[in-house]
């Protein structure tokens, strides 16, 4: 089978991005847009969707929530009316609710699984179809942090652990379909994803010395490091690579 995405320029793209309307969501959109990709920028809240899509004609935000019924194959349908294709998904929105064994409650749990995982597998099986068409891929985003023991987060990291397996067990499976799935894991990054989980100032400067105490090259990364990783594993120069996740964490997973 020879892949479209072997001979496809990137400006033939078609690119649908969750949790776009905020940090590595948002950059990678926008790394997708500068390289002549049509991306769908999908998220829950419209005006954050618009920030992402200003000053970018390429950029269609779509406001839409994940985890509800029905709403992945909306997406996707909405994605194939306006551009008649999609090539690459990058299941990237994500929450924490953070809380230690003893403390948590049915909703802080149903909450991250439903969109941290539920809502990928949903969303790469409404996908298959177009994808499978376009020699498409799929990107997961994890943690990096997740793959050693996190106290208090640890209902978050067994979600992002579990979106690995699932990249690996899909990777063998969509194989012969011409559909490759990788993932990038990444460490600590300036977004506001503290902020949405509601960290006191106090707590999240806490966690940033925690982060920088764990990360070797001793610096928060940046939303568009991570971008260019998905960007990198998408583009038609890697169309030998699946099933791989890629830290991108200045070395915390090694350390």
């Amino acid at each position: 089978m020879t892949s479209m995405n072997s001979t496809a320029s990137q400006s033939s793209r078609v690119v649908a991005v969750t949790g776009a309307g905020t940090g590595i969501g948002r950059a990678t959109a926008r790394v997708f847009a500068a390289e002549g990709a049509h991306v769908v920028a999908i998220g829950r809240r419209p005006e954050p969707l618009k920030e992402t899509a200003a000053g970018h004609d390429r950029i269609m935000p779509l406001a839409a929530d994940i985890t509800a019924e029905g709403e992945s194959d909306r997406i996707i349908q909405a994605v194939l009316k306006t551009h008649g294709r999609l090539d690459v998904l990058v299941n990237n929105a994500g929450i924490v609710r953070s809380g230690a064994l003893g403390t948590l409650t049915p909703e802080m749990i149903t909450a991250q699984l439903t969109t941290n995982l539920v809502a990928p597998i949903l969303l790469a099986q409404a996908a298959l179809p177009p994808l499978e068409t376009a020699s498409g891929v799929i990107v997961n985003v994890s943690t990096s942090v997740g793959q050693r023991a996190w106290p208090g987060n640890s209902v978050y990291a067994a979600t992002k652990t579990a979106l690995e397996l699932l990249t690996r067990s899909w990777a063998v499976e969509l194989a012969p379909r011409g559909i490759r799935v990788v993932a990038v894991a990444p460490g600590a990054i300036d977004t506001p994803i503290g902020e949405h989980q509601g960290l006191t100032p106090e707590r999240m400067a806490a966690v940033r010395e925690w982060q920088l105490a764990h990360t070797p090259l001793g610096r928060i990364g940046r939303p568009e490091e991570v971008a260019w990783a998905i960007s990198r594993l998408t583009a038609p120069a890697a169309s030998f690579v699946t099933g791989v996740v890629l830290p991108v964490d200045g070395g915390a997973v090694v350390a």
